[in-house]
């Protein structure tokens, strides 16, 4: 189901809505249209139309045109508004015509000023209770005070975080544009795939899992095919596989660095910069990479194993040795074990992974603390590639 959201506002002076030729991004073009909402509902035909508006809003104006049959009621909504006390009784006659003249669900909706804080939440709180999980949302904020843009911005995350509500188009009739007696409408729905970029950034942070970018960067015109190989390199990382993981994205990289949209090339850097740890030359280097990666991100395990993994690896360059033949790395484990470095990891490792009581004192005190746990490892780590 596809509900318009459409803002009405206050006109210039009380002459109400100046008529504009509307022309869309499609070359549709809309003449002699006082409220784009209107416009935009003949254009996607919702199941339902939302029109939210304050106590003040130009609900006379609106509806001045549209119930010639309501004359008293009209009187007395125009007389409401000039003293912006309109109630919810006086929008229901002029709903129930409307939703005819649409053939949609619509709902005249009263919300606050959104002056403060309390005020603009309400507005979301509402939103939300009139809206269904998984729903499509076309918004539109034309008419609505200069300030309802921002406010629709962070509702339409606000609703796709809470109600997986997709905002297909946000419309704005950008009046101030008209050029030839033309005003263009904007679609600003593109800004919803900007956070969706800060979105992923920030998970990606927190938990290490590129794999977050794939289906953003197909978006951008990646291949379905290169798409799959980052999801796989994602998946072998965070399963500590860095050698498969390397290969991997070593495979897709190129593809991802050619890639050059508008919306790309806003956090190219950024994303080359977090998963360029596959460049370093040896395989110890790039699990130390890693080990201090998943620090930071307070991912202790991963951050233990690969600091583990790192060492035997680095062991195995210094011999030029084959740091990827399994039975070497087994080899290098028992040539290690009586090393300071091998036996603190390894009790960690053993205490954090599998809850096992450290009989070693020291090591109980590191686990007991975060602070001091994530102390010792950036101290440890920062000698393991010596």
């Amino acid at each position: 189901m596809t509900t318009l959201i459409s803002f009405l506002g206050k006109g210039q002076d009380g002459r109400g809505y100046r008529p504009a030729n509307y022309r869309f991004e499609d070359g549709m073009l809309a003449e002699g249209q006082k409220y784009l909402g209107l416009t935009i509902a003949q254009k996607a035909q919702p199941s339902r139309v939302i029109l939210l508006g304050t106590r003040g809003s130009m609900w006379d104006v609106f509806l001045e045109s549209e119930a010639d049959h309501l004359t008293n009621e009209w009187l007395e909504l125009a007389d409401s508004v000039k003293q912006q006390t309109v109630n919810s009784l006086q929008l229901r006659p002029f709903e129930s015509y409307l939703q005819q003249k649409m053939n949609a669900e619509v709902h005249c909706e009263l919300i606050p000023y959104a002056r403060n804080t309390t005020e603009q939440f309400e507005i979301l709180s509402r939103l939300a209770q009139l809206l269904c999980d998984g729903e499509d949302v076309i918004l539109d904020v034309t008419h609505g005070f200069r300030h309802l843009p921002m406010l629709a911005l962070v509702a339409a995350r606000f609703l796709k975080k809470t109600k997986n509500i997709n905002i297909n188009q946000i419309y704005y009739g950008a009046f101030d544009m008209s050029h030839d007696n033309i005003t263009p409408v904007l679609d600003l729905s593109g800004l919803l795939e900007l956070l969706d970029w800060v979105d992923a950034l920030s998970c990606f942070d927190k938990d290490g899992d590129f794999g977050i970018f794939a289906d953003l960067l197909e978006k951008q015109g990646l291949a379905t095919n290169h798409v799959e190989l980052l999801n796989k390199a994602s998946f072998f990382e965070r399963t500590t596989n860095s050698s498969q993981a390397k290969e991997t994205l070593g495979g897709i990289f190129k593809h991802i660095e050619q890639l050059n949209t508008p919306l790309f090339n806003l956090f190219k850097e950024q994303l080359i910069q977090r998963i360029s740890w596959f460049k370093e030359n040896t395989r110890g280097k790039r699990e130390m990479s890693l080990a201090r990666n998943y620090l930071q991100r307070k991912d202790y395990i991963r951050a233990i194993i690969y600091g583990f993994e790192g060492l035997i690896s680095v062991h195995l360059t210094k011999k030029s040795q084959d740091e990827n033949d399994f039975t070497l790395r087994d080899k290098a484990k028992d040539e290690l074990r009586d090393t300071n470095s091998f036996k603190r990891l390894n009790r960690l490792r053993n205490a954090i992974a599998h809850g096992v009581k450290a009989s070693d004192q020291d090591v109980l005190r590191v686990v007991r603390d975060e602070k001091v746990l994530k102390q010792s490892l950036e101290e440890r780590f920062k000698h393991l590639l010596d």
